[in-house]
C-alpha cells in the first residue's frame, strides 16, 4: 500500500484511534485513583566476613541465600509482629515483605509494602534489628576470625508511595487504547477490502485503468418529481 493510501485511511478512521486512546487513558487514570495506595520502605543490611579471606568471603556470599530464607520464615515474622506490636498475623506480614540478597555488595535488602507508610518503615526496621541481634548472639559463640559481622547500613527513614501511579497508568492506558484503535481500523478495512465503491477500488482490484464511468441513473422519486414539475409548468402561447 502507498503512503497516500495510509493517509487516506487515517483521515477516514483516525478518530477511532484517538477516541479509544482517550477512553482507555481516562479509564486507567480513574481506576488508579480508586485503588488503595500502597507505600514501600526498604533497608539495607551489611553482611561482611570478619577478615579479608577469599574462602570466607565466598562462604559469606553463599550464606546470604540462607539468611534470606531465615528472614522469610513465620518464626521471624512472628518476632517482628510481637516486637513491633502489629495487628496482623505472620501470613499477612510475609505477604508484604521481601528479602533480596546482593552477593556482589555483601548486602541484604529488606523491603516492606503496606497501606500505611509508618507501618512499612516499622516492619523493615524491626526485622533488620532482630536479624542483627540474632547474628551478634551467634558471633559471641564463634572465634573472632570466623565471625560474620551483620550491621544495618542506614535506618529506614521514608516510605514513598509505590502504587498506584495514576500518571503512568494513564500513559499505559493511552498506548493500549491506541493499539486497540489501530486493530479496530485494520479490522474495518479488512471487512471493506472486497467492497468496490470508487474508480480507485476498480483499478486496485482489476489492476486496470478506468477509462470512463457511467453516471448514476435518476431515481424513480426524482424522475416523478421532475415530470410533475413539467406538467404543472404553463405552456407558452404563440
Amino acid at each position: 500500500m502507498e503512503i497516500k493510501t495510509y493517509l487516506k485511511i487515517l483521515r477516514k478512521r483516525g478518530w477511532i484511534i484517538v477516541v479509544t486512546a482517550i477512553i482507555a487513558g481516562i479509564a486507567a487514570f480513574g481506576f488508579s485513583r480508586l485503588q488503595e495506595p500502597s507505600y514501600r520502605s526498604r533497608i539495607l543490611v551489611s553482611v561482611l566476613p570478619a577478615r579479608a579471606d577469599w574462602g570466607l568471603s565466598n562462604s559469606t556470599k553463599d550464606l546470604l541465600r540462607n539468611f534470606q530464607t531465615n528472614l522469610m520464615t513465620h518464626r521471624m515474622a512472628q518476632k517482628v509482629i510481637d516486637q513491633a506490636q502489629l495487628d496482623m498475623n505472620s501470613y499477612e506480614l510475609l505477604a508484604e515483605v521481601e528479602a533480596n540478597p546482593e552477593p556482589d555488595r555483601f548486602l541484604i535488602e529488606i523491603v516492606s509494602k503496606d497501606p500505611d507508610p509508618q507501618t512499612a518503615i516499622l516492619i523493615v526496621q524491626t526485622m533488620a534489628q532482630i536479624f542483627v541481634d540474632e547474628r551478634e548472639a551467634w558471633n559471641q559463640e564463634q572465634d573472632k576470625r570466623d565471625r560474620i559481622d551483620v550491621t544495618i547500613v542506614d535506618n529506614a527513614r521514608d516510605a514513598p508511595q509505590w502504587r498506584p501511579n495514576p500518571r503512568m497508568n494513564a500513559l499505559a492506558g493511552l498506548i493500549l487504547g491506541a493499539l486497540v484503535g489501530v486493530l479496530i481500523v485494520i479490522g474495518l478495512e479488512w471487512l471493506e477490502s472486497g467492497v468496490i465503491r470508487t474508480p480507485e477500488d476498480v483499478e486496485r482490484v482489476l489492476a486496470l485503468n478506468v477509462l470512463g464511468a457511467i453516471p448514476p441513473g435518476e431515481s424513480d422519486k426524482a424522475a416523478a418529481t421532475r415530470k410533475a414539475a413539467q406538467s404543472q409548468s404553463p405552456v407558452p402561447q404563440t
